[in-house]
């Protein structure tokens, strides 16, 4: 499912380049640097099935070790997600940019996934910061606007579709 992450970039890149290339540019760099960061992350997900498959660990390891083994990787699985969130938050704001100036899609969904950027980067920071962040409430809240652009635009591209975007840039121009 990770790698499916990597057209995603370059459809919206295909779709959004004629509002300025830069910003596409760089929504692509953000995104496409995610994916190799949750592939290794996924590693740890492998080190617990095969702690957990009992193939020759029971034999050297106690199950209290097994366990102890067990929690260290899935901490390790948390860390590498809240690592790899710097960047899901991150390539938000230029495509969301990219939304807001093209009127291919609504403004407010450019907005909400600009917001989303810094909500990303506040829960990094967050729970890098502050132990037991995520026990606050406020994290939800935060991440709120990303969650309500990114599933809007993918309604919106779903449902009504994007407009004509060689009309609106020729308006925009004009």
């Amino acid at each position: 499912m990770l790698h499916l992450f990597l057209f995603l970039p370059l459809v919206l890149y295909k779709l959004l380049k004629p509002v300025n290339k830069y910003y596409a540019i760089l929504m692509v760099v953000l995104a496409v640097v995610s994916v190799p960061i949750s592939f290794i992350n996924m590693q740890n997900k492998f080190a617990i099935l095969s702690l957990i498959s009992g193939s020759g660990y029971p034999d050297v390891f106690s199950a209290a070790q097994i366990q102890s083994q067990v929690l260290f990787y899935l901490d390790q699985y948390d860390n590498g997600v809240l690592i790899v969130s710097i960047f899901w938050g991150l390539w938000l704001f230029p495509f969301g940019y990219l939304v807001y100036k093209s009127g291919i899609l609504p403004k407010v969904l450019g907005i909400l996934l600009m917001l989303g950027c810094f909500g990303y980067l506040i829960n990094f920071l967050g729970n890098t910061l502050i132990s037991d962040y995520s026990k606050l409430g406020i994290s939800s809240y935060i991440s709120l606007p990303a969650s309500l652009g990114e599933i809007g635009t993918c309604l919106w591209l779903l449902i009504p579709g994007a407009k004509d975007h060689k009309s609106n840039l020729k308006s925009e121009i004009q």
